[in-house]
């Protein structure tokens, strides 16, 4: 997989750092220690934001959990789905606002593929389950491999990505679940999208100002695009499955990590 090596972020430099105009950061794993989120990684979000920062978390969680953390959030914005959606509070007007890449049509008919596949996924892998989040989902199947149920292993996380790509299926490992969806985006896509749309930013032409930071495969595309990607410490865990490895790495995992992170580009501004 990966070939190249992660730096400690102490060796981001401060005049690096000082370039930096915004954050996109996964979430499971990244700003949360055991699925939960605590006072100083949400603490360092409000502070970033505080600081003139753009902050957008790009999950693979759901639309429903993506409504929440878009009204509720010190955030700017939230792409959901792994690319599938992203979704923002409208200040001016009060409301929340919605873009999704594909039509009601094409997501209603990637749900009857992705139900009648649910099945076989259950019967051939013993021991995945449907993740407890999937009635807030619109385009994507998540099968759960150690969130609610005992952790599976390797081959048999492997196992529920050659069913989904048998099907035709776009498939994407997180620290927790397997998503599957009929489309080809993926995070970077729609994170590119929503910057020229709402920010009239070509993310391809300002790369270099933008940091994202997570820890898994459905990440790699983000480790690959970003100059200045970083992976909180448990990023090693999952090296071995990454096409592309962040080029910086904290000491801490998890939302410790996210910390740290936002205290270096803090302390450079």
């Amino acid at each position: 997989m990966a070939q190249q090596t992660m730096a400690p972020l102490a060796q981001f430099s401060a005049e690096q750092r000082r370039q930096i105009r915004g954050v996109f950061t996964d979430i499971d794993d990244t700003l949360t220690d055991g699925g939960k989120l605590g006072a100083a990684a949400y603490g360092a979000l409000q502070q970033l934001k505080a600081a003139g920062l753009l902050v957008v978390p790009i999950t693979g969680r759901p639309a429903g959990w993506c409504d929440l953390i878009a009204r509720q959030w010190p955030v700017d914005a939230v792409v959901g789905e792994n690319g599938a959606l992203y979704f923002w509070h409208d200040e001016r007007e009060k409301r929340l606002r919605q873009r999704f890449l594909q039509s009601d049509k094409e997501r209603e008919a990637g749900r009857q593929k992705l139900q009648a596949l649910r099945g076989r996924i259950l019967r051939e892998v013993p021991g995945a389950g449907v993740a407890s989040d999937q009635p807030y989902r619109v385009a994507d199947l998540a099968i759960d491999f150690c969130e609610d149920v005992p952790r599976l292993a390797a081959r048999e996380i492997d196992r529920i990505v050659a069913l989904f790509e048998e099907a035709g299926a776009t498939a994407k490992v997180s620290s927790i679940h397997v998503n599957g969806w009929f489309g080809r985006y993926d995070k970077l896509a729609m994170t590119r999208i929503m910057m020229r749309e709402r920010y009239d930013i070509d993310l391809d032409a300002m790369r270099e100002h933008y940091v994202f930071v997570g820890d898994s495969p459905n990440d790699a595309p983000m480790f690959g695009f970003f100059p200045n990607a970083v992976g909180v410490a448990n990023v090693r865990q999952f090296a071995d499955r990454m096409v592309s490895l962040p080029r910086w790495i904290t000491k801490a995992s998890g939302g410790a990590g996210f910390v740290e992170l936002a205290e270096a580009l803090l302390q450079a501004r």
